[in-house]
């Protein structure tokens, strides 16, 4: 027994002498614990606040799920290093302290960000599904002022935390403000091009826009500080910087109250005098067509003598402003009118050319090789 005593009083005294070790461990282990209990307990909440109409519960949970840990982490590995700190008082753990401060300013800041980032897309999920009118682009604009200010702010605190004078340092910014406005002057002119549009809303993101001074034409898919994406026709992404919205002309068709019907048709010189019936006919069916809007311009008229048809014009505005909507009007309406001119007797026209030949030309020899006959009935007049 005196012999098992011996043995083990080395190692009994090595860990008396040791006892930080041990609570290393400990804090270790709790930190793990901690950690895998709050995610679960997140885990949990969010499934619940899924099941409500709630656009910040959900977020809420869904954004502190990953924080919420690294955060447990943090604070546990800084408490486990003071431990070691206060037992070797070695150097490189007087660090731990600043390192500690920045890592939970940093992970308020993730988590904020992550908040901004759900509630944004839950707000959008929600409209979607209630097919409720809103505004995408002041929900994009509030989204990315509120990102960066949480981002300034975070630095700015930050840099308090390690000991700079945030006053020096917005002196600095200032004076350094300068030299960078020079040097970035199109990043500038391309940020506050976007603070143009945020303001003047000449388009919202999902409208078509085209600028006659410009080759664009498209559909606008994000505003950002920089530039604005917009998705040609053929599925092209175009790339514009923002301060070329303040120089140009743009033209925001999605915002039309009508289309317009404009159209010029021919009929034949032989069916003048249908004209007037013709015109009459296609007037009153537009007036009762119920996809035009008869209390706008309506116009048929006899509108010119053309080389090979006399024309009359059709000018009238669609209730429709959607451009698929809008060409299956105009379809039926021009289909009608070809209808309503065969009802006529009258056939529209397409380019001809009449030849008149006079009627004493000699147009050759007959065949036996003498010329034809002076007293013969002379050749009829016109030709095609």
């Amino acid at each position: 027994m005196e012999n098992f005593i011996e043995h083990i009083r080395p190692l009994y005294a090595w860990s008396t002498e040791n006892t930080w070790i041990y609570q290393v461990f400990i804090i270790v282990f709790v930190s793990l614990l901690l950690s895998y209990i709050a995610g679960k307990l997140l885990d949990r909440l969010y499934a619940r606040f899924q099941k409500t109409r709630n656009t910040w519960d959900d977020a809420l949970a869904e954004s502190a799920r990953k924080p919420v840990r690294v955060l447990i982490w943090i604070i546990g590995i800084a408490f486990a290093a003071e431990i070691i700190h206060a037992k070797t008082d070695t150097p490189i753990f007087t660090a731990v302290d600043p390192i500690r401060d920045v890592g939970v300013i940093a992970v308020m800041a993730w988590f904020l960000l992550r908040l901004i980032n759900n509630v944004q897309k839950n707000v959008l999920q929600q409209h979607a599904s209630d097919d409720k009118p809103y505004d995408r682009t002041t929900l994009d604009a509030i989204g990315k002022l509120l990102r960066a200010t949480v981002i300034i702010t975070a630095f700015l605190v930050v840099l308090q935390t390690l000991g700079f004078s945030i006053s020096g340092v917005l002196a600095f910014g200032g004076i350094g403000g300068i030299a960078v406005g020079f040097a970035a002057k199109d990043m500038l002119a391309n940020f506050f091009g976007a603070m143009l549009v945020y303001l003047d809303r000449p388009f919202n993101v999902g409208d078509w826009i085209r600028s006659p001074d410009r080759e664009i034409e498209g559909v606008v898919e994000d505003i950002g500080w920089r530039i604005t994406t917009i998705r040609t026709f053929d599925k092209r992404p175009l790339y514009v910087p923002n301060s070329v919205f303040t120089s140009i002309i743009v033209e925001n068709p999605r915002r039309m109250s009508h289309r317009r019907i404009f159209e010029t048709i021919g009929i034949r010189y032989d069916d003048m005098d249908k004209m007037h019936a013709i015109t009459d006919e296609v007037r009153e069916m537009l007036q009762t067509h119920e996809e035009i809007d008869d209390s706008q311009t309506l116009m048929v008229y006899f509108n010119a003598f053309n080389a090979s048809s006399i024309d009359f014009m059709v000018y009238t505005f669609t209730h429709t402003t959607v451009w698929t909507e809008f060409h299956r009007i105009k379809h039926e309406i021009l289909l009608k009118i070809a209808d309503i001119i065969a009802s006529h007797g009258a056939e529209i026209a397409y380019p001809t050319r009449t030849l008149h030949v006079p009627e004493r030309l000699l147009l050759g020899r007959d065949d036996e090789g003498d010329a034809p006959d002076e007293d013969a009935a002379p050749a009829p007049a016109g030709g095609q």
